[in-house]
């Protein structure tokens, strides 16, 4: 395994207790917490400065977890998902198990599976999904870097992860797709 044990075991113990971590994804830097949980996801809002009717996304390990959490996912999005080189976020309808302050006011949730191997692995030892937003006050750049994260977000979370924070490689953002009635509609490319 990679040498993130002890951030993996850190962040599990935060997310139990509602609290919010810090840590590198598959794009940028994000703040995470419990998907599952409405007060631990107002900890974000506030955290970041932003209006709670801003829906979140999540990120899952697999497929299956994105059955779990979507009532009547289009199965072809899979398909779609398999051809693309870049992380991808998929905004999916009916929205199920999750806290009710994250979904959209159309009861929608933004889901990307991710393939990075330390969130993989802290999504499935959790075996609950985790929000991911990016790691900034809302309105300001988002970090391409740890080194770009403020400190009012570092000092805001109650863990941040150390691995990968050496990587000055710049990230970007996810592309962002509607899978509606098997058409795709791009919203971020």
């Amino acid at each position: 395994m990679m040498d993130f044990q002890h951030d993996l075991e850190q962040c599990l113990k935060v997310l139990e207790e509602g609290g919010l971590i810090l840590y590198p994804t598959d794009t940028i830097w994000g703040i995470g917490c419990d998907a599952t949980n409405s007060a631990a996801v107002q900890k974000v809002y506030a955290l970041k400065q932003r209006h709670d009717e801003k829906a979140l996304i999540i990120l899952v390990a697999e497929e299956r977890d994105v059955l779990k959490y979507v009532a009547g996912a289009d199965l072809a999005v899979f398909d779609y998902l398999q051809q693309t080189n870049k992380p991808t976020t998929v905004i999916y309808d009916g929205a199920i198990g999750l806290a009710d302050n994250l979904t959209g006011k159309d009861g929608s949730i933004g889901i990307r599976i991710c393939q990075e191997p330390f969130c993989r692995h802290l999504i499935k030892r959790f075996r609950k999904p985790i929000v991911s937003t990016s790691a900034n006050i809302s309105g300001e750049l988002s970090p391409g870097s740890f080194g770009a994260v403020s400190l009012a977000i570092r000092n805001g979370v109650d863990y941040v992860v150390r691995y990968r924070q050496d990587d000055i490689k710049p990230a970007v953002p996810s592309s962002i797709i509607r899978w509606e009635n098997g058409a795709l509609v791009i919203i971020r490319p």
